[in-house]
């Protein structure tokens, strides 16, 4: 962990000068300010006082959040194959979110699982291939290229009708898969 930068993001974010904060720990200004260049390492109890200061603790302070990862790709993914579908989550821990978004691959003649009524929403985007969206005792086509939007009140689930892989974006709010 890069602590100079933490202390200077948290210093920014209280609204605090490097003379402010340095006069709230006893520290000089060209102390802190090596602190936060990575050209000196504070002591302990230093850091304890920087970090009280600062409204957090040592916890919290060294915590790395994934959820600050703003940006994911392939090597980021989980992969998850099933007998007839493939599962990418492509937001890794998006369960602690608003929001789950995974891309399926249906084979053909395949189904996705089948999702129990829950409260919240979907919507998916068809990027390949051709799907019946089975919502409750209603079917309905969804073509490559189409989307569909729906509560989430029903058991629902997707089918491949098509000769070939269907490929869906599908986001879950909140997370359910």
């Amino acid at each position: 962990m890069d602590v100079g930068r933490r202390i200077r993001q948290l210093r920014i974010k209280n609204g605090l000068t490097q003379e402010e904060l340095a006069s709230r720990c006893e520290l000089t200004k060209g102390f802190l300010s090596q602190l936060e260049n990575d050209i000196a390492v504070p002591s302990l109890p230093t850091l304890m006082d920087i970090v009280e200061v600062l409204g957090t603790n040592m916890s919290d302070f060294f915590k790395e959040s994934k959820s600050d990862r703003i940006v994911f790709n392939e090597e980021d993914y989980f992969v998850d194959e099933k007998e007839d579908y493939i599962i990418n989550w492509i937001v890794p821990t998006a369960q602690k979110n608003a929001m789950e978004p995974i891309v399926i691959e249906i084979k053909p003649g395949g189904t996705s699982q089948k999702i129990e009524p829950h409260e919240g929403e979907e919507f998916g985007y068809v990027f390949k291939g051709k799907v019946f969206l089975v919502n409750g005792d209603e079917r309905y086509e969804v073509r490559e290229g189409s989307t569909f939007y729906i509560t989430g009140d029903r058991e629902h689930y997707l089918e491949n009708i098509s000769g070939r892989n269907a490929k869906v974006l599908w986001i879950c709010n909140p997370p359910i898969f």
